[in-house]
């Protein structure tokens, strides 16, 4: 039995003062009071648990309020973009001129069935979290895969800015190579500015450092390009593209984006969806992760930019390698991605080396020996290095 029935039966029935039963069952005397004055009016129906919700809400948001929140979240959903409670607080802000803050419009779209919930995440706090100071301090690169409406694969090529978000060049290629990066960079070099540094995962395209150490082959034609520049390389952590987190969430929001649009028959298509994309991006996508979530071209466009460093002069590259001479007395060693041919004698043929590089100085000594078989100075701009240069005796 229920305390109210027990209290109500100890009142009506044994005509107990309420006071007296208030003491007994360690409640108020105003609510024994109420409760009696409840069952005269409702009989058994003043058993029934009551809500406590109030009869009135006077701050509560109104029906249209509640009915543009639903409306902004269909939309914006239906156009591939953002469509979370702090995305739509923004849009009621700047568009409608309404306040409404975001648990409240998250608390109204789950009364409406339109949150999913979803598995628990890694704790924010866990992330260690590092942002570039300012515009042109750090630029991040990826490149991403996508299928144009035949179900042929191309890759989208991102270059963005780590302070403000800001998308320098989103362009879309057959294949990412080197060159492509090569390209793709000057061009956005020659809109925005050189950047300070550079911030890329570990692929081939873009160097030939591994775990902090280089593969063979040297430099390729991207580190050569930074270093021409004076630009400082980054790489990321192998197997963790956390490193690279915002250009790796950028293609996520840039692909929510494309699955919304009419699949693009070609290159030129996608091109300009990017296009698209990028302006909007830029100009009118309010980004949480930015003060007051601004936008990446508001913050990129007032900020002053950073430069790069005064020389690189000093950052000299070292290679050792170990190899064969062919059978026709050449060795072969490449340098920024372009292969030269290094005559050094038939009569050496199959004779073990040690080729020695200090910048484009390149020495190659018989490894059983120490016999200096060959130097000299590499000219980038020819294929075959003609044996007229600072040969050793006896060739």
């Amino acid at each position: 039995m229920s305390k109210a029935r027990l209290i109500i039966t100890a009142v009506i029935l044994e005509h107990r003062p309420q006071a007296e039963v208030a003491r007994t069952y360690n409640v108020s005397k105003g609510w024994v009071s109420k409760l009696i004055a409840r069952w005269r009016l409702e009989g058994d129906a003043a058993f029934q648990p009551r809500s406590r919700r109030p009869r009135t809400s006077p701050n509560a948001i109104s029906a249209a309020t509640i009915e543009l929140i639903v409306n902004l979240r269909t939309n914006l959903q239906n156009q591939g973009l953002d469509h979370g409670p702090a995305t739509i607080a923004w849009h009621l802000t700047h568009h409608h001129t309404i306040t409404v803050s975001p648990a409240t419009i998250s608390r109204h779209l789950s009364r409406h069935g339109m949150v999913t919930p979803a598995p628990k995440k890694r704790p924010k706090s866990t992330y260690i979290r590092f942002q570039a100071d300012l515009p042109n301090e750090c630029w991040q690169s990826d490149f991403t895969h996508w299928q144009l409406a035949d179900g042929s694969g191309v890759e989208i090529l991102t270059f963005l800015d780590d302070c403000t978000r800001y998308a320098v060049s989103v362009t879309a290629h057959n294949t990412v190579t080197t060159q492509v990066i090569i390209d793709a960079f000057r061009t956005a070099i020659s809109r925005h500015g050189t950047p300070a540094s550079t911030l890329t995962d570990n692929g081939m395209v873009f160097t030939v450092r591994l775990a902090g150490h280089r593969r063979a082959g040297g430099r390729n034609a991207f580190e050569h390009e930074l270093r021409r520049l004076n630009i400082t390389q980054k790489n990321g952590s192998p197997a963790h593209p956390q490193t690279q987190g915002k250009v790796e969430r950028f293609q996520q929001t840039m692909k929510k984006w494309l699955i919304a649009q009419i699949p693009a028959d070609n290159i030129g298509q996608l091109s300009q969806q990017l296009e698209n994309f990028v302006e909007y991006y830029n100009t009118h996508r309010p980004h949480r992760s930015l003060p007051h979530h601004a936008t990446p071209a508001s913050r990129y466009t007032t900020l002053p930019k950073a430069t790069p460093g005064p020389t690189r002069d000093n950052d000299t590259h070292h290679r050792i390698r170990h190899d064969k001479i062919s059978k026709n007395g050449i060795i072969t060693l490449r340098h920024a991605g372009r292969m030269h041919h290094i005559p050094i004698g038939r009569a050496h043929a199959g004779t073990r080396i040690l080729l020695l590089a200090h910048d484009l100085n390149i020495r190659i000594i018989n490894a059983a020996t120490g016999e200096l078989l060959r130097e000299l100075e590499l000219d980038t701009t020819r294929d075959y290095q003609a044996l007229n240069s600072r040969k050793p005796p006896n060739l």
